[in-house]
């Protein structure tokens, strides 16, 4: 049976790579990148095809103009496939597309083919259950990072308009802390979801447990390595300025910090789990500890104590309102939301600064500035950088 699916999957490929060869030439779509991506996304079960996956690489480095015909061949080849070979492939050469730190790859957005309801259509035993949960799951993931890519890009641009008008106006150093511990809080409480999103991607039983799913499991690793680095950094230097922070912060700071905590141990866990099934990059495994009971502590002492700030928690949309008594009138807004904002500025007669936030639909509720460290697939084992303690 194996032999036969095999031989099968050889013809499929033999057979998709001519149909390519007598496409015409357009600007969406390339013959050879077609070409490329059905032989990288090959039905071989056993490993990725390297060579034809550094050719898709070198077509998006050559040009950013090959973006479109890359992703329609991608789309065109999962749409048609009902193989889970296939499919995980496509999510392993997605990632490694996003590794390439191209700007052209951020612009992306959401991805352009669905397999958020995948099945496998040559097997439906029990045992391929479990990867088509995997598949799945990666697939969520894979999908939400490249919108966080894309509106990572859209926020730049509304950041940079934004702080010309702080600049314009003289706000006060105090303020603009303000504004920016509201920013780091908002990041930290969306990379730990993405965090989390991470960690479903896991084999679920030992018929998971395959030469496939381990490549990918070396890329899913990897991503958390650059997840957790970067909420150790961000948790450490909201820490640094604990003293200064309002009532408002500390709360949904004490919540950040209660959360890492427990992230901790779900990521001692994971490691351990993926070292035991053979996960490559899992044998090097990054420094996880608790936050100091002292400092959340702190927080806890900030939040029973009095404030100088009026502070409105909005319960129905989850966003923390930050009113700044003034001798006059409300000077600065911040708002600590956990949905798509932009920025738009009014400037009065007087020198106040009114910053609103409008609210944009989110799919996700998420957001991060994710890329794998390395430029091919698989990622390989390497060196990690000393990670900030808390203690």
């Amino acid at each position: 049976m194996r032999l036969w699916r095999k031989v099968s999957g050889l013809l499929k490929d033999q057979n998709s790579v001519w149909i390519a060869s007598l496409s015409r030439r357009t600007a969406l779509r390339n013959p050879d990148i077609e070409a490329a991506v059905i032989k990288a996304t090959s039905h071989d079960e056993f490993s990725m095809n390297m060579k034809n996956v550094d050719r898709v690489f070198r077509w998006l480095r050559l040009s950013s103009t090959n973006l479109k015909p890359l992703i329609w061949a991608i789309s065109i080849r999962t749409e048609k496939t009902k193989s889970w070979v296939v499919a995980i492939k496509v999510l392993i050469l997605m990632h490694g597309l996003y590794s390439t730190r191209l700007p052209c790859v951020q612009r992306i957005g959401r991805l352009t083919f669905d397999l958020s309801n995948f099945e496998d259509g040559h097997s439906r035993n029990i045992e391929m259950q479990g990867i088509n949960a995997f598949i799945r799951a990666y697939f969520m993931f894979l999908d939400q990072k490249s919108y966080f890519l894309f509106m990572e890009m859209e926020e730049k641009r509304s950041m940079v308009k934004l702080n010309k008008n702080m600049v314009m106006q003289n706000l006060e150093n105090e303020e603009k802390e303000n504004y920016s511990m509201a920013q780091d809080l908002v990041l930290l409480k969306k990379l730990q979801t993405l965090l989390d999103m991470l960690l479903e991607i896991t084999p679920l039983s030992d018929s998971t447990i395959v030469p496939l799913i381990l490549e990918a499991m070396d890329c899913v690793v990897t991503e958390i390595f650059d997840v957790y680095s970067r909420i150790r950094l961000g948790i450490a230097r909201v820490l640094s300025r604990i003293n200064v922070i309002g009532k408002v912060e500390a709360t949904l700071a004490l919540k950040i910090m209660k959360k890492a905590n427990i992230q901790a141990v779900e990521l001692s866990q994971y490691f351990k789990f993926n070292r035991d099934i053979g996960v490559r990059n899992a044998e090097i495994c990054p420094i996880v500890d608790q936050i100091p009971n002292e400092e959340i502590k702190e927080l806890e002492e900030i939040i029973k104590g009095a404030s100088d700030t009026s502070e409105k928690i909005d319960e129905t949309n989850q966003d923390i309102v930050i009113y700044e008594k003034m001798e006059s009138e409300t000077k600065l807004k911040t708002i600590i939301t956990s949905r798509w904002e932009t920025f738009d500025e009014e400037h009065g007669d007087d020198s106040s600064a009114i910053v609103k936030f409008t609210s944009r639909i989110n799919p996700f509720a998420d957001y991060s500035e994710l890329t794998s460290s390395t430029n091919n697939i698989p990622v390989k084992p390497q060196e990690l950088p000393d990670l900030i303690s808390f203690t």
